[in-house]
């Protein structure tokens, strides 16, 4: 089988090639003529062809479990099922980054087939700056990180894919989450395009607007199918746990909603073009810079491929190197444009923004400082800590409220100025909203006062936008359903935070654990043999609140690689989750029980498909804000 190995590599090898007459037949249609020239389309598809043909060739090595690769050997076994074995392709260092590549060429055969009606030398720029980025990928394959390296001899067995990658949430989490990964570096490179020849206008926000709502669509979705992998998978009970890997999703994340949100103002308005460029690079560079914190191995996480620094080193350097180009555009090239100095008040859509937009680089920058400061820590001092939730949510929960009151107030304002005496119904929502919270939360004796206060301005985010949709019906229909959601989503993790309660217990086949309001009741053990696993699991009947609920959590032991996996059983309904999870106790009879119940769960996953909607839709209909 080692047929497929050798055509992917040749294929890797020929795609690389063909990075170089793209690049000279840009170069010398640059200012030859009008129109493109067809031989950059026709060498970008040929690219993508080749780069295509690579995937697959690895496909085919781990659906025949060809362990004379290298990769298929670390990462399959001939136990696994059909299913495993193909999403084993992407499901580790080297077969990821093929998939990076895939989707780099695919992007950019798709730009220059989608703006055919722009500018040509726009069009070629960004060719070029996409051809840098791709090159440097072919190389880091190629060099640190090969996909088709062969064994010698052939192994008769592979080692396996890691237990927690075999779950069919995280076998589709990675080709979205890169969607949205790497529709970042087209969104980088067409802005130092635009930046390079002054073409930066409100025609080509609208068409650079739909790169954004791409990128931003799958990094969301992407996000969501990780955290609802982690929640049911890791056994953590939560939607969210700062994981570092976690974080370096989420920064590009808050980068690129703040840069959707300036290129619908620069549609509108022909303003915020600094704003723009910069959040352009950043985003693209956070990408860039997840990519070098998970294959350096400098960060210790569940979800981390690599542990090889010199995989980190290159990716570090390329990333300077990109850097380096796009500083050196923005500060040479970029003309400031003293019309964008509109005068306006403070009672307007322009202030509502602007303060949101610095409230959301304040967030990133928290963010991205709980996430390097243990590994700069450790460089300088070999301490080693950990950076968890309440670091986060000290210095995010004050910002939130600003941040929900003003993403309510702007949608309701007018650019320029408006007139405080035409949104009275604004201070009428606000009232009703704390009068609302305070009633939920005063029960809640534990932070009573910050708890009234964010709920209320959730609940305030929350009425606006739902007022929004009854009053202005169609009109903007696309952003006012993502701020429903993206307020449904706060809404729900609030509620979830005060209501949510948690008993940790050890117990034995046939114990129950009992205080005034719960019963857990071990049942029973019973052992299942599956296909690549030992089943061990639990039979538990929860009594509570007058009601019954049977749970059944288990325990999995691989056989390749050996590894115990604990997996919960959750009861889900509209209004609560519950939760449990079992473990082991070393050198006891006992097991570790963990049972939780986690209000409005369903409805943090359901806010964020809302929001993801909103995005589909606002790439169907073209309105500005």
């Amino acid at each position: 089988m080692m047929i497929y190995s050798a055509i992917g590599f040749y294929s890797l090898i020929l795609g690389l090639a063909m990075s170089f007459p793209v690049i000279f037949f840009s170069i010398k249609n640059f200012k030859d003529n009008k129109i493109l020239d067809s031989k950059i389309i026709n060498f970008s598809f040929l690219q993508l062809l080749l780069v295509i043909i690579s995937f697959l060739g690895l496909i085919m090595s781990f659906v025949f479990s060809d362990f004379s690769n290298e990769t298929v050997f670390n990462n399959s076994h001939t136990s696994e099922p059909l299913f495993y074995k193909i999403t084993g392709t992407w499901g580790n260092h080297e077969g990821s980054l093929l998939l990076w590549l895939l989707v780099l060429n695919l992007f950019i055969f798709i730009f220059l087939i989608q703006s055919r009606d722009l500018l040509k030398n726009y069009r070629i720029l960004t060719v070029l700056f996409q051809q840098i980025i791709i090159i440097g990928f072919f190389i880091f394959l190629i060099d640190t990180s090969n996909p088709f390296n062969h064994v010698f001899p052939t192994p008769s067995e592979g080692l396996g894919l890691n237990p927690i990658l075999q779950d069919p949430a995280l076998a589709i989490h990675p080709p979205i989450l890169y969607l949205g990964y790497v529709g970042s570096s087209i969104i980088f490179s067409s802005a130092l395009a635009a930046t390079t020849l002054n073409y930066i206008s409100k025609t080509w926000a609208t068409h650079f607007k739909i790169w954004v709502l791409i990128s931003w669509i799958f990094l969301t979705l992407g996000i969501l199918l990780g955290s609802i992998w982690a929640y049911y998978e890791l056994g953590w009970g939560g939607f969210w746990f700062w994981d570092p890997v976690e974080n370096v999703s989420l920064m590009p994340w808050l980068a690129l909603t703040t840069l959707l949100h300036c290129v619908l103002v620069l549609e509108k308005r022909s303003t915020l073009t600094s704003w723009v460029i910069i959040l352009s690079i950043s985003t693209f560079t956070l990408s860039m810079c997840g990519t070098f914190l998970v294959r350096s191995g400098i960060l210790n996480s569940v979800h981390t491929f690599a542990s090889d620094p010199e995989r980190g080193l290159f990716i570090l350097s390329f990333l300077f190197i990109l850097v380096f180009i796009s500083f050196f555009v923005f500060f040479v090239f970029h003309k400031s444009n003293r019309q964008e100095i509109i005068s306006f008040s403070l009672f307007s859509k322009e202030t509502s923004l602007l303060i949101n937009n610095w409230i959301m680089m304040y967030f990133l920058s928290v963010v991205l400082i709980g996430t390097i400061y243990p590994i700069f820590l450790d460089v300088i001092s070999s301490q080693k800590i950990s950076v968890g939730p309440p670091f986060y949510h000290k210095l995010i929960i004050p910002f939130l409220i600003p941040f929900l009151i003003f993403m309510a107030l702007g949608p309701q304002l007018k650019w320029i100025k408006s007139r405080f005496d035409e949104k009275i119904y604004l201070i009428f929502f606000l009232i009703i909203s704390f009068i609302t919270s305070y009633f939920i939360v005063k029960n809640f004796s534990e932070s009573f006062l910050i708890n009234t206060i964010l709920v209320g301005s959730a609940f305030y985010l929350f009425l606006i936008t739902i007022r929004d949709f009854l009053k202005k019906k169609k009109i903007n229909f696309s952003q006012n359903l993502s701020h429903f959601g993206f307020s449904l989503f706060i809404l729900s993790i609030l509620l979830n935070n005060i209501l949510s309660n948690e008993i940790i217990t050890n117990l034995r086949v046939g114990e129950t654990f009992e205080n005034e309001k719960l019963q857990i009741k071990f049942k029973e053990l019973k052992k299942y043999e599956e296909k690549n696993y030992i089943s061990f699991k639990g039979y538990f009947l929860i009594k509570e609140n007058k009601s019954k609920e049977e749970l059944e959590p288990e325990l999995r032991v691989y056989n390749q690689p050996n590894i115990v996996t604990s997996e919960a059983d959750i009861k889900t309904t509209f209004l609560k989750d519950k939760f449990i999870t079992m473990n082991t106790v070393q050198n006891e009879e006992y097991f570790n029980i963990r049972y939780q119940v986690k209000p409005f769960m369903l409805w943090i996953w359901i806010s964020v498909l809302i929001i993801s909607l909103g995005g589909i839709l606002g790439l169907f209909k073209n309105k500005s804000l």
